[in-house]
């Protein structure tokens, strides 16, 4: 988990990956940052994103207020325990629960095998407020914006930010687009 955003417990939640304004302040932090930025570190985090498609919440409730209303209602509805609460959303891998939340934006709720972050929260894939990219591009349009920045996004430039990362050159031009197209949806507002 990145170290300076705490998830309260219950919850297992990864920002960097589900939460767009959260990544947007993680890019501003590192941008702004006076020391030179530490490639090794940055892509160490950038790896917690994980290798597969994943949802991406663009409301605007801050991830406090969204534990806070999660939390809320948890207690009304169960029990504030593992035992409980792997029964109510199941227990194996895909069993998972679906709540709304105040600015109508759908949460998934899974059973985490610990026993002090045992709620695992996640937006709903294709609910209000969300959109579904590859962990790849959203690694990639990170690191671009950090790293590269520039204006105009060239292939070659691209194509180093994935290098760092481990990744391949992209191949074609809709892989290219799906990544500019985050890089733009990321630089929006910061």
């Amino acid at each position: 988990m990145i170290s300076f955003y705490q998830i309260p417990e219950p919850f297992q939640f990864n920002p960097l990956k589900h939460h767009l304004g959260y990544i947007r302040e993680f890019i501003s932090l590192r941008m702004t940052d006076e020391n030179e930025i530490d490639v090794k570190t940055l892509v160490h985090e950038l790896n917690h994103i994980g290798n597969s498609v994943m949802d991406v919440y663009t409301g605007s409730l801050p991830i406090n207020d969204l534990c806070g209303e999660i939390m809320g209602f948890l207690k009304a509805e169960i029990p504030d325990d593992i035992k409980t609460y792997s029964e109510w959303t199941g227990r194996k891998l895909n069993d998972f629960r679906t709540i709304v939340l105040s600015d109508h934006s759908k949460w998934m709720l899974n059973c985490n095998n610990d026993e002090t972050r045992f709620v695992h929260i996640f937006p709903a894939r294709l609910g209000p407020h969300s959109f579904r990219v590859k962990s790849n591009t959203l690694k990639s349009a990170l690191l671009y914006n950090i790293i590269i920045g520039k204006d105009f996004i060239s292939r070659e430039d691209l194509n180093r930010a994935r290098r760092l990362l481990g990744l391949s050159p992209v191949k074609n031009t809709a892989e290219a687009e799906a990544i500019t197209q985050m890089i733009e949806l990321l630089r929006a507002q910061m």
